[in-house]
């Protein structure tokens, strides 16, 4: 039986390959290697999610709108189980996810963490450092000035 531990670390890592952008999860692959044989318990498939929201974060659920996602599911000649939830259309990601989300539950652990997460995680911190200059470049300082009553 898996531990809350091994349940949130699963997630963690899913999370990393599905905000993966394409360019970095691809170039990690190639340098990971030849990817193991696997059979497709799912191909890639595009569909549509109900996206909820919070009004005003906290108040009441809405249905904000869909978006399109990619799924998949795949299983290693070696019995690790792998899947993918994807933003987007793009299938080639979706694999590359699913085949990463099985690599992560077997041997290869430790390999996949340092040639492919830790790669995506810098990515992804330098996406949102960028992101956080653009915005504090639009800063703007207001003073107020109080007057003085004699």
């Amino acid at each position: 039986m898996k531990t809350l531990d091994a349940t949130s670390d699963r997630a963690r890592w899913m999370s990393l390959l599905a905000k993966a952008p394409r360019n970095t999860l691809m170039d990690a692959a190639t340098q990971y290697g030849p990817l193991p044989e696997f059979l497709w318990m799912r191909k890639p498939e595009t569909g549509l999610a109900m996206v909820r929201a919070r009004a005003g974060g906290t108040g009441m659920q809405f249905n904000q709108g869909e978006m399109t996602i990619t799924r998949c599911a795949v299983r290693l000649v070696s019995g690790e189980t792998g899947i993918a939830y994807i933003a987007g259309r793009d299938k080639r990601h979706a694999e590359l996810a699913a085949i990463f989300d099985a690599l992560m539950q077997s041997n290869a652990r430790n390999n996949v963490r340092s040639l492919v997460l830790d790669k995506v995680e810098r990515k992804i911190a330098e996406q949102r450092q960028a992101a956080r200059a653009r915005a504090q470049a639009t800063k703007v300082e207001f003073m107020t000035m109080v007057r003085g009553e004699d």
